[in-house]
This record gives C-alpha cells, sequence and structure tokens, in this order.
C-alpha cells in the first residue's frame, strides 16, 4: 500500500511516512439532504411533488463559496470531511438516468478540497427512506415503483412529512424520526433488504422489488465513484473510501407480533402506531392509536387519537399508469391493494390480522428471523455487493460499515468479510435525552447503550447522576461501542461518523441572550466522550451553509450545525503579515527539560493589548460563545456558537500509537501519551493541532517527557493553521499543554487571577468575559 496517503495497518490509520493519522473530521454538509432547484427545504410546500424535475447542483454548496467553507472548518482543526449527498440527486429524474451536471459539481468541490489536505469519505445519506417519507435519500420514483402513492401519505399518516404539515413552523421537534416505524419507510426498507422474502409478488422489470431497488441503488453510487475515477487527482489522493449507507433500518423484518410496540422500539413520539396498526390506516381504515411525548425520562404515554384517512389509501390506484418512468410492472403485483394484504399478512375483506409473526420467520426455509439473522444475511448481502460494486471502479477503497443505528454489527469476525484490510466500523452515537428534548441536563443522564444491550435488571439503574458521571457515561458507551466493532468485527478502525447536539436548546434562549454555555457544556461532554473512548476517529455531526435561527439546518426543525449564518462566524483567515506583526509568530523551537517551558502572553496590567499580541487578538477576537464588551461591534450577533468547546487541540499524526489523548475544557490543558516504537525522523515528527483560540503560541505551557518540540503557524493546506511538532523518544511518551488566558472582566470590572482556568473564569463571570489575549 505505499503510496498511497491513507491506509490501515493493525487497526489504525496511517501516512505515508507510517505515523498514526486521526480522522478529526465533520459531516459536509446539511444543505446536501434537499435540493437547490428549487430551493426546496423541508418546510416549503410549493412544488413538494414535482419530485422528477429537482436538481441538485450547487449542493453542499455553491464553487464559489467552497474556499470560504473548507477554509472555516480547516481553521477549525478538522481534517475529514465526511461528504453528504443523497442518491436522489444523483438519479431524481427516473431509474437510470444521472445528473452528470450535479457529478461534475461534486468532483469540482472534491477538487477544491485537496487543496485543504481534507481526507474525504462519501456518505450515501438517507433518513427514513426519502424527503418524500419525512427525511431525505432515495428518488421519488422509488416509492412508485413499491406502489405506494406519497401524495396520500399525510392523510394516512404512512409518514409525517413537514413539506406537508398543516403549518410547518409547528411541526413537532423530532417527529420526523418516528416515520421509521410508519408504513412508508418500514416498507420500503423491508423491500429494499429483504423484498425477495417478504414480497416474492412484487416483481417489476422481469425481477424483485428488493433487486431492483438496490440494484439502482449501489448502480448510481457506482456511477459517482466512476465518474470520481475518471476525472482523476481525486481517488486516494482526496477520497479515500465510501460508506456503505447512512443509518440503514430493518424495516418490519424480525417483528416477533406486529400488533404490538416491539420493545427495541425506544422513540415514541406523537401518534404511535403499531405496524399493524399503520397498515390499516394506510389502506384507509380509521383506527385509534397511542400518542406519546418525550420527556426528561424518557418516552411517556399521553392519550389515544385517531387517525382517520376517510378512506384515502396510501397505496397507488388500481389504474395507475406505469408507463411514468418506463418500467414493467408483473401482472400478479395488483394496484390498488396493499401489498401485505397480497402476501397473506392480513385479510382486507375482514381487517383481520392474519400472520402477526410473519416477519419473523423465513417463508422459504423456516429459519427464525431476528435481528442478528438480518444482520448477519440480509444486511451483509447488500453491503457485499455494495463494496465489490464502488471496488470496480475505486479498487482500493476503504469501506466504512455502519449498520442500524444503536444497534450491534453484524458478526463477521473471522469470516472473508471481517478479513477485509480495508473496511472501518462507523457506527453513529447522540445523547438522545439532550436530542429529543433539546435541554441540557446537568444533573442525570441515561445510559442509553447499555439499556438496550441489556446491562441492567432495571432501567433505573442505567441513570447517571451528576455532570462527571454523565460525561463518564458518554465515555463508556462510546468505549462499548468500539469494543463491539473489535469483537464483531474484528481489528479494524472505528469512526463515529455522527454524533452532535441540538443548538435550539431551551427553546431557543441562547439567540435571545447571546449565553451559548449550556451548548458549549454539551458539546464539550460530547467531545469527552469521543477523546477518551479510543477511537480512531469521528465526523461531527454537522455544518449547514446556510443554517439560522429561525428554521435552523433547514430540515425537519433540526438545528445541529456548528455554524449559523445568525451567529458570529470566527475568522477564517489571519490579517495580513507585516514585518513587526511577524516577528510574534515565528516558529518556538524548544527543548524540553524535566520542568517546563512557558511563554506568557505580552498583556498590560490593565489588560490592554501590546502591539506583539495585536495582531493575534484582532484575528481571533474571542473564544466566548458571547459577545463582549470590548468588541461592541460584535453585539449585534449573539456569539461564537459554543465554539470554544468544538475547536479543540487533537493528534493530527502520531509517530508510534496514540495509547489516549484528551483536552480538558476546564483547566485549557491538552493530553497525550502515545507509545513509539522509534524516535520520529526529522520529515516525520508527532503533529498536534493546537488551536491559538485556546493556545496562543507565545502565551501557553508545553510539557514532554523527552524531545523537542515547536509551535508554528503555516498554510501548507491553503488555509493557516497552529501544529505543534514534536520530536520524542521511543517507548511511553507524554505530552501536555496548558493555555494560559486573562479575564477581560468580572462582570464588575475587576480583573480574575491568571491561573484560573479557563472555564472557570468564563464561569464566574459569564461565558461572554472570557477572551483569549
Amino acid at each position: 500500500m505505499t503510496g498511497f496517503r491513507l491506509t490501515i495497518q493493525d487497526g489504525e490509520f496511517r501516512d505515508g511516512h507510517g505515523r498514526e493519522v486521526t480522522l478529526r473530521g465533520i459531516n459536509v454538509a446539511g444543505d446536501a439532504k434537499f435540493p437547490s432547484q428549487p430551493d426546496q427545504p423541508s418546510h416549503v410546500a410549493d412544488g413538494f411533488f414535482d419530485g422528477d424535475s429537482v436538481k441538485f447542483t450547487g449542493r453542499p454548496f455553491p464553487k464559489e463559496e467552497a474556499h470560504l467553507h473548507f477554509s472555516r472548518l480547516k481553521r477549525f482543526g478538522y481534517n475529514t470531511i465526511r461528504y453528504v449527498f443523497t442518491w436522489e440527486a444523483i438519479e431524481a429524474r427516473g431509474p437510470g438516468i444521472y445528473d452528470e451536471e450535479w457529478i461534475q459539481h461534486t468532483i469540482d468541490i472534491l477538487r477544491v478540497a485537496k487543496e485543504y489536505g481534507f481526507y474525504v469519505f462519501m456518505d450515501p445519506h438517507q433518513d427514513v427512506w426519502s424527503r418524500f417519507s419525512g427525511g431525505s435519500g432515495a428518488p421519488m420514483w422509488t416509492l412508485y415503483a413499491a406502489g405506494l402513492n406519497p401524495q396520500s401519505f399525510a392523510a394516512t399518516e404512512a409518514a409525517i412529512v413537514h413539506n406537508t404539515y398543516p403549518e410547518p413552523e409547528k411541526f413537532p421537534k423530532m417527529i420526523w424520526s418516528t416515520n421509521y416505524f410508519r408504513l412508508a419507510a418500514a416498507t420500503m426498507f423491508t423491500l429494499f433488504f429483504a423484498g425477495k422474502v417478504y414480497a416474492p409478488k412484487c416483481i417489476i422489470n422481469g425481477i424483485n422489488i428488493q433487486d431492483y431497488l438496490q440494484g439502482h441503488f449501489i448502480r448510481a453510487c457506482a456511477h459517482l465513484a466512476k465518474r470520481i475515477h475518471e476525472a482523476g487527482g481525486i481517488e486516494n489522493d482526496v477520497v479515500f473510501g465510501w460508506e456503505n449507507l447512512n443509518e440503514p433500518n430493518k424495516g418490519m423484518v424480525a417483528y416477533e407480533d406486529i400488533s404490538v410496540i416491539p420493545k427495541e422500539q425506544a422513540l415514541k413520539k406523537g401518534t404511535c402506531p403499531t405496524i399493524w396498526q399503520t397498515i390499516l390506516t394506510g389502506s384507509g381504515r380509521a383506527v385509534e392509536v397511542d400518542t406519546w411525548d418525550m420527556g426528561g425520562m424518557g418516552p411517556y404515554k399521553v392519550g389515544r387519537a385517531l387517525i382517520d384517512p376517510h378512506g384515502e389509501i396510501a397505496w397507488l390506484p388500481a389504474d395507475y399508469d406505469d408507463s411514468r418512468y418506463g418500467y414493467t410492472r408483473d401482472p400478479g403485483w395488483k394496484m390498488g391493494e396493499c401489498i401485505w394484504a397480497q402476501h397473506g399478512v392480513w385479510d382486507p375483506s375482514t381487517d383481520t390480522l392474519l400472520k402477526k409473526d410473519y416477519f419473523s420467520k423465513h417463508p422459504g426455509n423456516g429459519d427464525h428471523v431476528d435481528y442478528a439473522y438480518f444482520a448477519r444475511n440480509f444486511f451483509m448481502d447488500f453491503f457485499r455487493t455494495y463494496r465489490d460494486s464502488v471496488r470496480e471502479h475505486h479498487k482500493n477503497a476503504i469501506i466504512l460499515l455502519q449498520g442500524p443505528a444503536m444497534e450491534l454489527p453484524p458478526n463477521i469476525k473471522g469470516t472473508v468479510d471481517g478479513e477485509d484490510p480495508l473496511i472501518v466500523y462507523a457506527p453513529h452515537w447522540y445523547d438522545g435525552i439532550t436530542l429529543m428534548t433539546k435541554k441540557w441536563n446537568r444533573t442525570w443522564n441515561v445510559d442509553v447503550v447499555g439499556v438496550l444491550r441489556g446491562r441492567y435488571w432495571h432501567p433505573a439503574l442505567a441513570i447517571k447522576i451528576g455532570e462527571t458521571a454523565i460525561r463518564n457515561c458518554f465515555k463508556d458507551q462510546m468505549a462499548a461501542m468500539r469494543q463491539e466493532g473489535l469483537d464483531f468485527i474484528g481489528n479494524h478502525p472505528c469512526i463515529m461518523t455522527e454524533f452532535g447536539i441540538p443548538y435550539d436548546m431551551d427553546d431557543q434562549q441562547a439567540y435571545k441572550s447571546g449565553d451559548y454555555a449550556s451548548q458549549s457544556a454539551a458539546m464539550d461532554a460530547n467531545h469527552y466522550g469521543i477523546e477518551n473512548s479510543g477511537l480512531e476517529g469521528y465526523t461531527l455531526w454537522l455544518y449547514t451553509a446556510k443554517n439560522n435561527h429561525e428554521t435552523g439546518d433547514q430540515w425537519n426543525g433540526e438545528d445541529l450545525s456548528i455554524y449559523s449564518l445568525d451567529d458570529k462566524p470566527l475568522p477564517t483567515s489571519p490579517l495580513p503579515k507585516t514585518p513587526d506583526m511577524s516577528q510574534s509568530t515565528s516558529s518556538l523551537l524548544k527543548q524540553a527539560t524535566a520542568g517546563q517551558q512557558q511563554q506568557k502572553a505580552e498583556v498590560d496590567d490593565d489588560n490592554s493589548v501590546t502591539p506583539a499580541n495585536i495582531k493575534r487578538t484582532l484575528t481571533n477576537a474571542s473564544i466566548s460563545s458571547q459577545a463582549t464588551s470590548r468588541q461592541p461591534e460584535l453585539s449585534a450577533t449573539p456569539g461564537y456558537r459554543a465554539a470554544e468547546a468544538y475547536i479543540r487541540p487533537a493528534p493530527i499524526t502520531t509517530a508510534g500509537s496514540i495509547k489516549n489523548y484528551t483536552f480538558d475544557l476546564a483547566n485549557c490543558q491538552f493530553h497525550l501519551t502515545l507509545q513509539a516504537k522509534e524516535v520520529p525522523t526529522s520529515e516525520a515528527p508527532t503533529v498536534v493541532f493546537l488551536p491559538e483560540y485556546h493556545f496562543p503560541k507565545d502565551a501557553c505551557v508545553v510539557e514532554t517527557s523527552s524531545g523537542k518540540w515547536e509551535i508554528s503557524s503555516d498554510d501548507d493546506e491553503t488555509a493557516e493553521i497552529q501544529r505543534l511538532r514534536w520530536w520524542h523518544g521511543e517507548g511511553e511518551q507524554t505530552l501536555k499543554v496548558t493555555g494560559v488566558v486573562k479575564k477581560v472582566n468580572a462582570g464588575d470590572g475587576a480583573p480574575v487571577a491568571e491561573e484560573a482556568g479557563y472555564y472557570d473564569q468564563c464561569n464566574q463571570g459569564g461565558w461572554g468575559n472570557c477572551a483569549v489575549m
């Protein structure tokens, strides 16, 4: 594998010098979920069902804006991009009709990403199947191919869709995710993964609907891989891999009894039908169902509600003209009737459920079908085909395996699939309590992974009390998921390809007050878990180019973007250097001693900034979550959106193997312990991203166990960032860097002692009073 920019050795990412690479990344971008022509975020209804003519060219952002976004992300310390795109973007107009304009735009954007030195892996993104079933991903024609009528989803509640919600501004928060348990998405995923087993009558163009849907999805992704390969200079140089499918879902497969809500369905919000009830309402029947809400202690039952479609059905009418998309449906597949009735699951003449366990048995061989069976068979069959199709064009592509969210990975350790040297485990994790309630609770949280894995005989025992326990709980959950990858897949890297926090907490109070303390604490706790769990990398959810306070990420009321047009953006590039200013930014090469090295900021007693520091102060005026009194020109916008918590130091390349690393925001300290087999060469030291926001080069303390180090800023990858380079000895080595900050004021104008920790200073007088000097 010599000559490759990134490869895998012994379960770790390595660069061309043999150094361990830590992938510190972010998802780019949320804007990719919906079309650009017309610009159709989820709260816009006009033209929604004209899904055949939409275009995604210009997503995730226009080419002329690419440098702005990538330079910003590079300055934040990210070296990795999870590149979000949808199947719909490739193949919206109809089966086999690819949008070459969008593909060329994607290639152009990837070329810009290359200039910034990003590692990129491609994410074929979906949420609850499609925009037309309440999420994102698949083209509209896939629903028609399955016999469903998306224009009737609202009346039947086959899906709760923001675009068709009566009052979009009152769309319940996070209710979109309940669509996985409603007719549209549950049917589509069942057909996609197991149509040949559970829907053998669904034949289209002479093949089962499973092969039809999977075939088109895989060929669309493979076509994109082919075009990237043919473009030259992108494959391996910037795009190193492909994820299989974002958050795949098993649909109805493995449901023991479709007339009850399964115990694993932890998400309950709004109307909460069983699969049997959603089948009935999908066929026009009025059904009374339970209603739920999400509270501080999790979901709780609210009451009952009637879903009455008034005879409207979610299936295409009997006289539907299939010629629209050029495919031919087998005569044995009747339009105007529920496909599950056609397969004997229920009798529409009496509305009787005949086979409540239909999806927990394999009709062909009688096997009992549970989740493990689904993962080992249905999912892995898809994964192999996807992997092989991508590698027909991208020969040495690293494939990121992602199974259903929060579930165990498929057990392939020791098999041919598990021995693949270029495979990565890519789970997702979210703090569900914070995500669903949109509040940061410092008092208690829950070990969700432990509950899902049955580690507690009672859920109450999974409650963790106190912020320290909550942070450790996050760490333990992520570490457990990483270990599951090792146990079930093998010695492969693990990247957490999604985690994140809602910024619109507490009814968007931060947007009015400018106080992002809750968001900062939640973001810091999430990163604490990531950094201490042994993961080989992560990609934070999310960066959205057009996020704003009113509509968030422009999709289903979510607001997880670290960037917003309505918040003060951090600078994306330094001010032009002058001869005098360059003296304060020169490389600081220091020989380590048993003691510590310290370079103090040149700040006068009255907190004024000396000429040696004015460049840094103007460039990076404040890392606080709120505009300060010293910067009245910034007061029109709330602040930096909790940037102090996500702009963090991290190892970039390690001459050896990382044993552990973490950033202590409370004391503004970075710790790294590594194991080195040999002394780093002059060309390949250990390199750490050291954000000047927390660690001004001449105002921080560096302690090492051996060797020498330097702190310097350079623009080797277009955007200027500050790095610490460290040449150390063999064996176990340690690095500690402490930032030195000063208090602007303590609310009453009194300065705070220089020795006070960053987090403590900010808490003493409010986050807005903290500034890196």
